[in-house]
């Protein structure tokens, strides 16, 4: 059985999980997803235990670090998230979104050099096992729309506003 290391932080948001494998951040989502996290982890893992641990290799403490205004310390976490090639490279090219900036669903999948793929990344972004580090808030519909997070639409607009992006009214 696989065995897993999980923290929460509390936020303004609402509570985060984070959970990791003791060397990289393997999901990190909001506790009233936590199903939904639950759900990928089985998928990817199978059986596994969860053991509660107090800022795992020091990842909770960056997450709050971010929380507090510090953008880029999220960048140095190295993260595991399973799944396809492709959902692998549409996750890592997130993490090229610098905060406070925004990218359209259309222009990540040209990121990725896959111009008319832009649901399939949609959908990638959907099943993000790393929230926050691997910044899918970051990626909007057209004309800026913020649509798609599967932490909620206000938590989308929170995280975006918190990094200054310009949004419409």
């Amino acid at each position: 059985m696989k065995e897993l290391f999980f923290d929460r932080i509390e936020s303004e948001i609402g509570a985060i999980v984070i959970v990791t494998d003791g060397q990289s951040l393997v999901a990190l989502d909001y506790s009233d997803y936590e199903p939904r996290m639950l759900k990928l982890l089985k998928g990817r893992y199978g059986a596994f235990e969860l053991k509660p641990v107090e800022n795992p290799g020091g990842f909770s403490s960056l997450v709050k670090a971010y929380l507090a205004g510090e953008f880029n310390s999220l960048d140095g976490i190295p993260v595991s998230t399973g799944g396809t090639p492709f959902q692998q490279e549409v996750w890592q090219a997130l993490r090229t979104i610098p905060a406070g900036a925004v990218v359209s669903y259309k222009e990540l999948a040209q990121k990725v050099g896959r111009p008319t793929a832009y649901r399939a990344v949609g959908m990638t972004n959907s099943l993000n096992p790393v929230a926050i580090v691997l910044p899918c808030h970051r990626v909007v519909g057209a004309n800026s729309a913020l649509t798609g997070y599967a932490g909620g639409l206000a938590r989308k607009r929170w995280l975006l506003q918190h990094e200054g992006a310009a949004l419409p009214l």
